[in-house]
């Protein structure tokens, strides 16, 4: 894995240093399919819990969606919560989990979003970026662009300044649509292709969800062992 950790951990909270990293991310984003066959597949999320964030990755088979392996770090947050700026606040600890994989995902999914960002530098983006690993972005709501509504099982494209940035896909008749975006090294066809194949029937993707199902366990216990 590239470190890029100033990349992820800025010396500077200012906006215009800020956009600057984002505009380093965007240049180096690919929207090609650089990647072989999928093997497995990884997904992360994280949740909060007072001044501390708590960040898991799920290592998956990709043809089963079987776990394989999973790790968390807990960290003090360091970054305050700014919108469009999320990288920073979660992207370092989510780098520092995907590092306590014994198996290197051949693809990370991430809860978050990829190129569908006012700067093209989502959180799937930047450390996709960061760890030179292909990346797709799954978000539960628009952050920036239009699409019309998709019926269930289809998926319209998102738009945004003329160019299409993801899709906005309904995976099942309860839930609204969810975003599949391009994080890095992969294309929009095959980032909604991957997401179709890791759904079992629930609004999200399997390593989406089952990552966000293990750090809220997680948070459950810490609260257990409050006095």
């Amino acid at each position: 894995m590239k470190t890029g950790a100033g990349l992820l951990d800025p010396k500077s909270h200012s906006p215009e240093f800020l956009r600057d990293i984002q505009a380093k991310i965007a240049a180096s984003v690919s929207t090609e399919d650089e990647f072989g066959n999928l093997e497995t597949i990884a997904g992360s999320d994280c949740a909060f819990l007072g001044d501390l964030i708590i960040c898991g990755v799920i290592l998956l088979d990709y043809d089963t969606m079987d776990v394989i392996e999973r790790t968390h770090v807990i960290r003090k947050i360091n970054f305050p919560y700014i919108p469009t700026y999320l990288s920073f606040r979660e992207g370092k600890p989510i780098v520092d989990a995907l590092s306590g994989l014994k198996g290197k995902p051949d693809l990370l999914m991430v809860d978050g979003c990829g190129i569908n960002h006012p700067r093209k530098a989502g959180l799937a983006s930047h450390i996709g970026v960061v760890t030179d690993m292909p990346a797709i972005g799954i978000a539960k709501k628009v952050l920036c662009g239009v699409a019309d509504k998709p019926e269930t099982g289809e998926a319209n494209p998102l738009l945004f300044q003329g160019q299409q940035v993801g899709w906005l896909l309904k995976t099942n008749k309860r839930s609204n649509p969810i975003v599949v975006a391009p994080g890095h090294r992969i294309s929009l066809n095959t980032c909604l292709e991957v997401t179709r194949k890791c759904l079992r029937g629930y609004k999200l993707p399997e390593p989406t969800r089952l990552a966000h199902m293990y750090v809220n366990e997680i948070k459950r216990e810490m609260l257990k062992d409050e006095p």
